[in-house]
């Protein structure tokens, strides 16, 4: 019978390994095989057993480190938890009624494998181990580049790009390496063109500061490469995190092996513009010399720039530049470009001499010019367009024509490129009188003022019938007289005559005069009719009383 129970219980330990238990005789003890925690949490380690109902049972919890086993605490079945004085959790664990081990503030250090053991006296004893895992994230990646100085293409060894740091994270996380964000496959061996340099380093917390020095042999196609590198740490639960640096490109030196010849200013050219165009290479730095030509002929410029001032048509042609670059002498660097300098002609008109043309004539100017680009001939007075075909023709001609006109050319395809001649028109004829208008008195004796325009040229002389106070003023194209005088009978009854005479005749028109008609509107109109009711209601009241 003790064979057979023995043997039940070495099957019965053997059926439950995967629960992390061990048994001796008829005790088993369980617990998670591993526990994870964030740094500075508290962990708790169960511990449960089975197989013995002993009240002499003793559960110690250890810790193992470097082959030894340390107790940190320890509960009978029937008494008060304790713990052990002197260890590396003294003051941070204690032992719950149901065996959990708990420790507050974990540190880094408390990774370690922790033993439950269990002494049941008479039943025997059995053990079970967790481990404990500890988790923090390390700090956002810092990427530096390793020096001010360019780095030369071309050199027989690999140049040190940058270094990756990450500090103070747990477990020991991960840097991968980026170059155009597509990452780098992780080299160490230093024969190659492209390595990593890794190291690791604890701080005096338990936590981990790893560092990546990044090495690569370059070529000038890395002249705009973007490098950054990326920490990858774990967390608990399986998770995997992951945290991006800053970017970093390279200062590469590297020879020209071409030339670009361009022109800066806004395009398309034309007279009067300042023209700056530019010399440079596809190698870096830039070369120092440079030479300038137009049509073979040497030009002089200001370091890599060819500047010119107001430019005219002259200045189109074939221009080249040459860089000199001193570390690649055998290297091809000129290059050319054609200037267009687009123009337009002065505006020429005919006749171009101002236009003296009778009333009721007629005049007609031709307008022409010629220009780099396909444009365009308007004739223009003010704002509006009389015509777009170069000719402008007026007939007849009347006062209300004379004045400027202006031919303008364009060339559409180039913004600012015009071009304008002016011409004047000046009509000559007898004077037009325009239609009185009535003047008006409140009674007769009072002043009145009226006023006389006409258009004529040379200018009219004015003569009012009667006379009075006159003055004359011009407004525009019209000539204005104002007269003040009595309102006479003799004015109320016949009016006021005004004519304006130059040397090709005259015109005359009647002023009217006579009393305003509405005078309830005003203050002497409002109280003839107060005294007119007035006497009204009197009369009215007379009448009454000599009725009664």
């Amino acid at each position: 019978m003790d064979g057979l129970g023995t043997g039940r219980a070495s099957l019965l330990c053997t059926l439950l390994l995967w629960a992390f238990q061990t048994c001796s005789a008829g005790v088993s003890v369980k617990v998670y095989p591993e526990v994870e925690v964030i740094k500075g949490q508290t962990a708790r380690l169960s511990c449960s057993y089975s197989g013995s109902q002993s009240s002499s049972t003793i559960v110690e919890w250890y810790i193992e480190e470097q082959g030894s086993r340390t107790r940190v605490a320890f509960r009978p079945q029937s008494g008060g938890g304790e713990t052990d004085n002197g260890t590396s959790l003294s003051g941070r664990v204690t032992i719950e009624k149901n065996f959990t081990l708990t420790i507050t503030s974990v540190k880094p250090s408390d990774e370690l494998t922790f033993i439950c053991q269990v002494t049941a006296g008479p039943d025997g004893s059995g053990e079970a181990s967790t481990m404990l895992k500890v988790f923090f994230a390390p700090e956002s990646p810092q990427l530096t580049k390793s020096s001010t100085q360019a780095i030369s293409v071309g050199q027989s060894f690999p140049s040190e790009i940058g270094s990756c740091i990450a500090k103070n994270g747990h477990p020991p996380p991960r840097i991968i390496w980026f170059k155009n964000d597509f990452p780098l496959p992780e080299i160490k061996d230093k024969k190659e063109k492209t390595y990593m340099v890794p190291s690791v380093v604890k701080e005096s917390s338990g936590l981990i500061t790893i560092k990546s020095i990044l090495y690569m042999l370059p070529t000038k196609a890395d002249k705009d490469s973007r490098f950054h590198c990326i920490v990858e740490y774990k967390l608990p639960g399986q998770q995997i995190k992951q945290m991006t640096s800053n970017v970093i490109k390279l200062d590469l030196n590297y020879p020209s092996e071409k030339s670009m010849f361009s022109i800066q200013s806004s395009v398309p050219i034309k007279e009067g513009d300042d023209v700056i165009m530019k010399c440079e290479t596809d190698g870096n730095p830039q070369p120092t010399e440079y030479e300038f030509k137009k049509n073979d002929k040497e030009i002089k410029g200001t370091a890599n720039l060819l500047k010119l001032k107001s430019v005219s048509r002259n200045a189109s042609g074939e221009y080249m530049c040459h860089a000199i670059d001193f570390e690649n002498l055998d290297a091809d660097l000129k290059s050319s470009l054609h200037l267009d300098v687009n123009y337009i002609d002065p505006m020429n008109v005919t006749p171009k001499e101002p236009q003296v043309v009778m009333l009721d004539g007629k005049v007609a100017w031709q307008c022409k010019t010629k220009a780099s680009k396909s444009h365009t001939v308007q004739w223009k007075r003010g704002s509006e367009v009389l015509s777009q075909d170069g000719t402008l023709a007026i007939e007849p001609v009347t006062y209300d024509k004379a004045g400027e006109y202006v031919c303008v050319g364009a060339v559409p395809t180039v913004p600012g490129l015009t071009a304008l001649a002016r011409v004047n028109l000046t009509v000559q004829g007898k004077p037009k009188v325009d239609p009185a208008s009535p003047g008006e008195v409140m009674k007769e004796g009072d002043t009145v003022t009226l006023k006389c325009t006409a258009y004529g040229h040379p200018a009219p002389q004015f003569t009012w019938t009667p006379s009075g106070k006159q003055s004359v003023t011009v407004d525009g194209k019209k000539v204005v007289s104002t007269v003040t005088l009595e309102a006479t009978p003799d004015v109320m009854q016949k009016g006021v005559t005004c004519e304006a005479a130059n040397e090709y005749g005259k015109d005359s028109t009647s002023f009217p005069v006579a009393l305003k008609r509405d005078i309830g509107g005003s203050a002497e109109g409002r109280a003839s009719s107060f005294l007119l009711l007035l006497s009204s209601l009197l009369l009215s009241g007379l009448f009454v009383v000599q009725t009664l």
